[in-house]
């Protein structure tokens, strides 16, 4: 039996990447003070990016556009992974948060991967 995706909320990159969000602001609730209006908000802000791009693209109608907003994502986790490592090396996130983030992203990077080339071969 098939499950149809009939939601953006069914698709599994986007269920991956809600996670990451909900576990990157309990993450950054822990960072200091003086990080609230730069890593904390850029970490946060581009977590959502993540998740929100997916949505778009999964709501336009044409290949190139679903293929476009999947792009934007991917740049998205790629930026919150540099961000991820600039926390560790800061100490503000132990070893252990740190790797389990960091398989959660290299999975939604390789998700995404797949389905902007499948967006793209779509004619």
């Amino acid at each position: 039996m098939t499950n149809k995706i009939k939601d953006f909320t069914d698709l599994i990159v986007w269920k991956k990447a809600h996670e990451i969000t909900l576990n990157i602001y309990k993450l950054t609730k822990k960072f200091p003070d003086d990080e609230k209006f730069c890593l904390t908000n850029q970490m946060r802000r581009c977590s959502v990016s993540i998740v929100s791009n997916i949505a778009e693209g999964f709501g336009r109608s044409t290949a190139k556009d679903k293929a476009h907003f999947y792009a934007i994502s991917k740049g998205s986790v790629l930026e919150l992974k540099t961000q991820l490592i600039l926390s560790r090396n800061l100490d503000y996130i132990n070893k252990e948060d740190f790797y389990r983030l960091e398989k959660d992203i290299m999975d939604v990077t390789k998700l995404l991967s797949g389905i902007v080339r499948s967006s793209r071969n779509i004619t």
